[in-house]
């Protein structure tokens, strides 16, 4: 969830598209064209973000005099669906559901995108936040219970200090980059970049430790079968409110949550994107969509566009400035 500390500390934004304040809405708001599409970069039932665009669109038509559907646009990991949003019509008609990562850290890893983050579209809201959490397996001994104890482990054998995550280039990756770099280890990537089989990998001991989102690891870690050390939001997740955070661990860099969000194109009226705005965040409040977003341990967001904007840019300067002091040479 967007925390008022957060808020307070992001920078304003000058090379987004012009949007308004949220502002009272009528009854039901109204998009251009019935129904309106919701773009999602990924295969049907191939993503959570998928589940959660659908649980979404669900719910906005009891707000909207429009409905709403779920158009997947699978390929180059959201990018093929961020280009097709750019070049469509800015009447409220085409909308997409986007992680933090297309928007704000592939700019700063792909030498070409196809699209300018910053210009080629309106934010219009945060739907969903989430932390990652660095959780062990029994690779590491039992003896290892902490952050600090993993550190110190993965010091003492190098050869063993790995982490399975998304591919390189992610903000997963890079997290776990500035864990060794902070404690001073280097900290090996294994990567699975659409998830696959890491969980079974780390509880059979081939990899001694994973970063990922709570969702896919929660169960086994209530049952024992993996430790989980820290998390990287900035307060603790109210899905494990034992582990602590790595700002309260001593490593306040490595804070960072995962978001999803809602775009439309840019120079789409203010009238609209405010009303598609107010759509979306009325529909964050049904049970339904708590009760949907639970399994993937995600907390529905919210902000006004003003607002989401404000984070856009700040992530896209944070990211930037660590993928560059990380050396990292942006890929095709």
């Amino acid at each position: 969830m967007i925390t008022k500390r957060r808020l307070l500390s992001l920078s304003c934004t000058a090379g987004l598209a012009s949007v308004l304040p949220a502002v009272p809405q009528p009854v039901r708001s109204q998009v251009v064209r019935n129904p309106a599409r919701m773009l999602v970069g990924f295969a049907p039932g191939g993503s959570s973000l998928d589940a959660v665009a659908r649980l979404l669109v669900n719910e906005m038509k009891n707000y909207s005099s429009s409905s709403f559907i779920v158009e997947n646009r699978p390929g180059a990991s959201g990018r093929v669906a961020m280009g097709a949003l750019k070049r469509s019509a800015a009447d409220g008609s085409v909308m997409i559901l986007t992680p933090a990562g297309g928007i704000v850290l592939f700019p700063h890893v792909y030498k070409t995108l196809g699209y300018d983050a910053l210009n080629d579209f309106a934010p219009v809201t945060t739907v969903c936040d989430y932390p990652f959490l660095l959780t062990v397996g029994p690779r590491v001994p039992a003896a290892v219970k902490t952050l600090a104890d993993f550190i110190a482990w993965c010091r003492a054998n190098p050869k063993e200090a790995s982490y399975a995550s998304a591919g390189p280039g992610s903000m997963m990756h890079f997290t776990g980059m500035m864990l060794g770099r902070a404690a001073g280890f280097e900290f090996v990537l294994v990567p699975y970049p659409n998830g696959g089989n890491f969980v079974q990998d780390v509880l059979a001991g081939q990899i001694a430790s994973c970063i990922f989102g709570i969702g896919p690891v929660l169960a086994h870690v209530q049952a024992g079968s993996l430790r989980a050390l820290a998390t990287t939001g900035p307060q603790r997740s109210p899905f494990l409110p034992d582990v602590p955070t790595v700002s309260e661990l001593g490593y306040p860099q490595l804070e960072n949550t995962e978001w999803f969000g809602v775009l439309l194109p840019a120079k789409t009226p203010a009238e609209i994107v405010t009303s598609i705005n107010w759509a979306i965040r009325e529909a964050l409040k049904a049970d339904a969509v708590k009760v949907g977003f639970a399994p993937f341990a995600y907390e529905p967001a919210g902000t006004s566009p003003s607002e989401f904007a404000k984070l856009i840019k700040s992530d896209f300067d944070r990211w930037g400035a660590i993928v560059k002091a990380s050396g990292f040479r942006p890929e095709e």
